[in-house]
């Protein structure tokens, strides 16, 4: 059989277009599909922490996305009511993030990956995934203009999100697994001038956040339980605003903005799925999700597109057996992300703090290089394992 191309990437947003673009700047003939045709919206806390910020640099596409007005992001602040911890979430490299609207993101990363080489076919609905002895070798689908199609490859790599046409296809194992923890909804605001700050507040059982995006409007995201999405989906503009109501300082501010969209939002379950078998691979939603609390989504989508394009060059060039070359990015992947992991399904119950928990919030405020590794903390900058390491935490208690 003819295989026409290298890879086949099934999905073209935050995690299919970079992972298909460094696969054809490695010298790969790669196929990027998506039902989907650019611009166009999806669901998506936004926010590009840091480390995201950096991947683009290192893409050479952080200039462009600076070009489109994005303003930057300087400080992340976390109002606990009786006082707040405010600090810087990067580094000295990557000093800032974006939260850039999805419908220019996704575009620019389609386009970055056109670029590259990369065959892209927008409005194509995958309609099979080819197995053939166990291996999946392709796949069948519709163009927008209506025609079937058949596609093979050495790899299909799914990239299409939670609800993954390639995951469903090849059952991978799930483990880590938690059921939704959050119901949240977000909208744009304008009026709301945010000063370069990701403002966070945290409440018991309430929490929502608001960050600048383009056009100068900002997004403003609200939560609660997932025991309580049923009923309050009934009027989530009410609750919405009952929950900013918890902040009246804030509640002031957003009376004199005006809202300009409907309200989205979408809970999440939290897993890990194996993300290879023969013949295929998974990055992004597709291999892991967590809970949006953290907004770590796309900075882990570019990670993950890193990580399988750098595994799969090794076992396209026999550097590495495929099984050995997927394996090393299963174990790096689990390993840079378990700790934000279990730190962002604990945040996502909305529980109060323990008291423990209260006195290191406290012993932090005021304390600028602590505010600021907590800053970088929630940022994933550092993993929640550093800052919480005894030793760094008899530090903070000690200079309070």
């Amino acid at each position: 059989m003819t295989r026409a191309f290298d890879a086949i990437v099934v999905g073209a947003r935050c995690a299919g277009s970079p992972t298909a673009m460094l696969l054809a700047r490695k010298g790969y003939r790669v196929l990027a599909v998506d039902h989907a045709t650019f611009p166009s919206d999806t669901v998506s806390t936004h926010i590009l922490h840091p480390l995201g910020v950096r991947a683009l640099s290192r893409w050479g596409l952080l200039d462009r996305l600076a070009a489109t007005g994005c303003p930057p992001i300087h400080t992340y602040a976390f109002d606990f009511g009786p006082f707040t911890i405010a600090g810087a979430p990067g580094t000295r490299d990557a000093p800032v993030a974006y939260c850039p609207r999805r419908t220019i993101l996704d575009k620019l990363l389609v386009d970055a990956a056109a670029q590259s080489g990369v065959e892209i076919r927008e409005g194509f609905a995958v309609n099979e995934v080819l197995i053939e002895d166990g291996r999946v070798v392709g796949i069948k689908g519709r163009s927008q203009h209506g025609g079937s199609i058949t596609e093979h490859a050495q790899v299909v790599v799914g990239a299409d999100g939670i609800r993954s046409i390639v995951a469903e296809a090849v059952r991978p194992q799930h483990y880590d697994e938690k059921p939704p923890l959050l119901a949240a909804y977000y909208t744009y605001w304008s009026g709301l001038p945010m000063d370069g700050r990701l403002e966070q507040y945290i409440r018991d059982n309430r929490g929502f956040a608001a960050a600048p995006t383009h056009e100068d409007l900002t997004m403003v995201i609200a939560g609660w339980p997932y025991t309580e999405f049923a009923e309050n989906k009934k009027d989530i503009e009410g609750n919405y605003l009952k929950t900013i109501e918890l902040a009246p300082a804030f509640a002031d501010r957003l009376r004199g903005a005006k809202r300009e969209a409907r309200f989205a939002g979408l809970p999440v379950p939290n897993y890990f799925r194996k993300p290879y078998g023969p013949g295929w691979a998974l990055v992004g939603d597709a291999g892991y999700n967590k809970d949006f609390i953290t907004a770590q989504g796309i900075t882990d989508a570019f990670r993950d597109a890193e990580l399988c394009a750098d595994a799969l060059d090794r076992a396209f060039s026999g550097t590495r057996p495929f099984e050995v070359a997927m394996s090393e990015y299963q174990r790096t992947r689990d390993a840079r992300v378990k700790a934000m992991y279990e730190f962002t399904c604990q945040l996502a119950t909305l529980e109060p703090p323990p008291p423990e928990m209260q006195q290191i919030f406290t012993a932090v405020h005021g304390n600028q290089k602590a505010m600021d590794d907590f800053a970088r903390m929630n940022a994933g900058t550092i993993s929640p394992a550093e800052f919480f390491a005894p030793e760094n935490i008899n530090a903070i208690t000690a200079a309070a």
